[in-house]
């Protein structure tokens, strides 16, 4: 397994997941009713897939090996960049779930604002994030770390996906993404 590779990968899907998101915020600027249902499936699956499992994976094995290997560079660029933007994005989540609450209550022109600003920059801050860790993170990781250590990240990737949890937060959110359409 090559788990550099498969990071890449798991970036398609998120950027699916992301246009999806862009799309019903779209839908809801053109008048559609704000379906907190929906929204609450994002967050699901933005916890679940994009955080838990394929920031798991980034945050646990690869950063975390770049960061005692190869110096200040990477430490600046994971620490002040990568996990930043990560936890920016679990903050968006988080205010997406607030509004949403609040737009149960009562759905006013605010709660449906801040409903569409959350779930809007979380789509937009991943594609920025996407395009920096393909195009430089991961680019420095590959041609950076010994090939010993490319092993560790690979067998510790592989580890990490045979668990049930990852294989079943793999394969509901291949069935989900595949029942959506753009």
């Amino acid at each position: 397994m090559d788990g550099i590779h498969l990071l890449i990968e798991e970036h398609k899907n998120i950027i699916k997941l992301t246009q999806i998101i862009k799309q019903e915020c779209i839908e809801i600027l053109e008048g559609k009713i704000v379906d907190t249902q929906r929204f609450r499936e994002f967050i699901h699956f933005c916890r679940e897939y994009a955080d838990q499992h394929h920031h798991g994976k980034e945050e646990k094995i690869l950063f975390r090996i770049m960061m005692a290997e190869l110096g200040a560079a990477a430490e600046k660029l994971i620490r002040s960049g990568m996990l930043v933007e990560h936890d920016l994005g679990r903050y968006h989540m988080n205010e997406l779930e607030k509004a949403l609450v609040e737009y149960d209550r009562e759905p006013s022109s605010v709660a449906k604002l801040e409903v569409i600003t959350n779930a809007s920059e979380y789509a937009s801050l991943l594609k920025r994030h996407i395009d920096k860790e393909d195009n430089v993170a991961f680019a420095f990781a590959g041609r950076s770390l010994p090939q010993e250590l490319i092993t560790v990240v690979n067998r510790e990737t592989e580890e990490f996906e045979v668990s049930p949890q990852a294989m079943e937060t793999k394969r509901q959110f291949k069935d989900w993404l595949s029942k959506q359409s753009l």
